[in-house]
């Protein structure tokens, strides 16, 4: 399980991530939603120490994050970014390798190859996978990200905003693949993003923030509801229940 316990980082005079408390539970996906400046992608930085806090404490599996070994961290928890920026041309096989890095230090065995050739198999990359990224669609491109992180094996998968640059198809299939890590092999997944529906669809849990604030976290039929989302976007909203997944109409 993750504690984060009175989280607060501010930029200047502006908090971005305002007194948060909240645990993630082991083996399900959680999303964090809300509107822009909300504080989602910061809070998710620093659960995984890419950015510093100012306050408050982050505990994974019992022990402050802080005090984790850079490489053993790597090993429990991987995390891609928004933005992803390589400066060396690689193909999307040589990519998902470096997932393994912290495993075998670059050098792959054959648990690092079977990892790697499962990562590929789960995002459909096996028929391009010595395509150099720069050949690439954005989708192809962010499924290879992605794939990479998979490769990485790690218990605890942050992923901010995951579905960029991807069709309805292939948004589907990752929100699919990522509900089967954690069903069939048990893994915890966080997730910024902003699509509500697939966040309602695919998701145990919806921690919602406001202006840096934690305004909702629950299961996510608790915050798919009307007044909750009208309250945290203020806009109008319809929901509809379809198949026990509360699904909204917003325009």
């Amino acid at each position: 399980m993750i504690e984060v316990r009175n989280i607060t980082k501010s930029y200047g005079d502006k908090k971005v991530v305002d007194n948060v408390s909240l645990n993630i539970e082991e083996g399900k996906i959680t999303s964090f939603i809300g509107p822009n400046g909300a504080g989602k992608s910061t809070l998710l930085s620093i659960i995984s120490r890419l950015i510093k806090r100012d306050c408050g404490e982050v505990i994974i599996d019992g022990k402050e994050v802080l005090e984790w070994d850079n490489k053993e961290l790597a090993k429990k928890v991987s995390i891609l970014r928004q933005t992803n920026n390589i400066n060396i041309r690689l193909t999307i096989r040589e990519l998902v390798e470096f997932g393994r890095f912290p495993h075998c230090g670059g050098n792959l065995k054959k648990e690092d190859i079977e990892n790697v050739e499962q990562a590929l198999r789960y995002m459909k990359l096996e028929d391009i996978q010595d395509k150099y990224l720069d050949e690439l669609s954005g989708g192809q491109r962010q499924r290879a990200y992605i794939a990479m992180v998979i490769a990485q094996n790690s218990d605890y998968i942050f992923l901010d905003e995951p579905l960029n640059n991807l069709d309805m198809k292939h948004s589907v299939e990752i929100m699919k693949i990522l509900r089967t890590l954690t069903d069939e092999l048990g893994k915890t997944v966080v997730i910024v993003i902003h699509d509500i529906n697939f966040a309602s669809c695919y998701s145990d849990n919806i921690v919602a923030l406001k202006d840096g604030k934690l305004v909702k976290n629950g299961p996510a039929t608790d915050t798919i509801q009307k007044e909750e989302l009208e309250k945290i976007y203020e806009i109008d909203f319809h929901i509809e229940n379809i198949n026990n997944r509360n699904i909204c109409v917003y325009f």
